[in-house]
């Protein structure tokens, strides 16, 4: 199965050179985000290579039309699907199977010092996660509502 062709990418409008690989494992109800990078924002290419999780991507660019709307997407390995998440995008993901291994392609290198996040609960996003209590890290947990981000720690959007 070929999993990326950058001409293919580049076709469908997705530019982005890709230097870093990752690769994560989470067991049922493991909640991971609502990530970015600021300064060095990640765009990210998506999939999953056994199990299945539900993704979201929230617009966080500020100026941009469609600034706190979200997206989301069931990736199974089943289904072989992906999703690309543009740079300036919170992203995070939920664990829907016994177990679920994350791969995602990264434009530019995490950088821990630029780490940043939105609490996956935000109500004022109203993300439909189908979950009441997921497994979060503390970290995870500690994130602030999107409003109450300082301007100055999200990206800007740009047409």
């Amino acid at each position: 199965m070929e999993t990326y062709h950058r001409d293919k990418f580049r076709e469908l409008g997705i530019a982005d050179e890709f230097i870093q690989d990752n690769h994560s494992r989470s067991s049922r109800g493991t909640l991971r985000g609502l990530h970015y990078q600021l300064p060095h924002a990640q765009a990210k290419l998506c999939r999953v290579i056994e199990g299945e999780v539900l993704d979201v991507a929230v617009d966080i660019r500020v100026g941009s039309p469609t600034f706190g709307k979200w997206t989301s997407v069931v990736l199974s390995a089943d289904q072989c699907n992906m999703i690309y998440v543009p740079a300036g995008f919170a992203h995070g993901f939920l664990t829907l199977s016994e177990s679920a291994q994350f791969l995602y392609k990264c434009n530019d290198f995490y950088a821990p010092k630029d780490e940043h996040g939105i609490i996956w609960n935000d109500p004022e996003l109203n993300i439909a996660w189908g979950i009441d209590k997921p497994l979060v890290s503390e970290k995870d947990a500690r994130y602030s509502k999107l409003s109450e981000m300082p301007r100055e720690l999200l990206p800007r959007y740009s047409s």
